[in-house]
């Protein structure tokens, strides 16, 4: 039962909720191995309360101190545009009643009409970003929308007042060059160090590749980058965050990769965490 961890409620009981899964079946922008696709089923998979309970680990009980649905999946069987519109529209939605959206990847070109869905409503938005590629791509074998591109889409638009990345191990010297020009802070694997602790002026929006964590604790995804960080390094930054988390995306998960379902666990794990600072900030 996809219940995540017995938190979910009925939308049919609950149309004035606070928190909003919203599910992104969508990997047309990977540039190597397909699969991300199935993504958003597989952490809903695992999120059984059978398994789980709604408790997170800062005290929040997700079931008892918030309202979250699952509004299903972006309809993403159309060309690129067409689904983009629809994640931007869905997206939208949620914003307009009010409430936070917790999106389910998919490949990371889906963040770009994510972030362009929240302009609409946070002209001044804080992006943190957790991956072990910084995306800052102009164009990726000519694609501009290649999941290795949202990034520079995004400053390109001025869509973030500020964009912090944490977890990098790939940059490029064409990334540090757009990154420096955009004044983009980085807190590369090689400089990081426990106990970071990031502040924001304005809302927050995070997106979570799960590349960024090491292979050893996320194997299932399609591009395995040794030296990232481990589960409980990247909740402690989670954990001590200091702003409003008005929306999240937890992204590239391919379940052919899983070992286990650790990964998907590992994505809920960091769902549940964060929707409990969006409760409890």
């Amino acid at each position: 039962m996809s219940d995540f961890g017995g938190a979910l409620k009925l939308l049919s009981e609950h149309p004035d909720y606070g928190l909003a899964i919203l599910g992104v079946p969508f990997d047309e922008k990977a540039s190597y191995l397909r699969g991300q696709a199935a993504g958003p089923a597989a952490i809903r998979a695992v999120s059984t309360g059978k398994c789980y309970n709604p408790e997170t680990e800062l005290g929040v009980n997700l079931e008892r101190d918030a309202v979250l649905v699952d509004l299903g999946d972006v309809d993403t069987s159309g060309d690129v545009d067409k689904s983009f519109g629809l994640i931007r529209k869905g997206v939208a939605a949620i914003l307009a009643k009010g409430a936070k959206p917790i999106v389910l990847g998919g490949d990371h070109s889906i963040t770009y009409p994510v972030l362009q869905a929240f302009a609409g409503r946070y002209p001044k938005l804080d992006v943190l970003h957790f991956d072990a590629h910084p995306d800052l791509y102009e164009d990726l074998y000519g694609d501009r929308l290649s999941h290795a591109c949202p990034f520079a889409r995004v400053l390109e638009d001025g869509l973030a007042a500020s964009l912090v990345q944490v977890g990098l191990r790939t940059a490029t010297e064409e990334h540090r060059a757009l990154a420096a020009r955009h004044g983009v802070r980085w807190v590369e694997m090689k400089d990081f160090r426990d106990g970071l602790e990031l502040a924001f002026d304005h809302p927050l929006y995070i997106s979570f590749d799960l590349d960024a964590l090491d292979p050893a604790f996320a194997p299932g995804v399609s591009h395995q980058e040794p030296g990232g960080l481990s589960t409980r390094q990247a909740l402690r930054v989670l954990q001590s965050i200091r702003a409003e988390i008005v929306g999240l995306d937890i992204v590239e998960l391919n379940p052919s990769r899983d070992v286990s379902g650790i990964t998907a666990a590992a994505a809920f794990k960091i769902l549940q965490e964060v929707a409990g600072r969006m409760v409890r900030p």
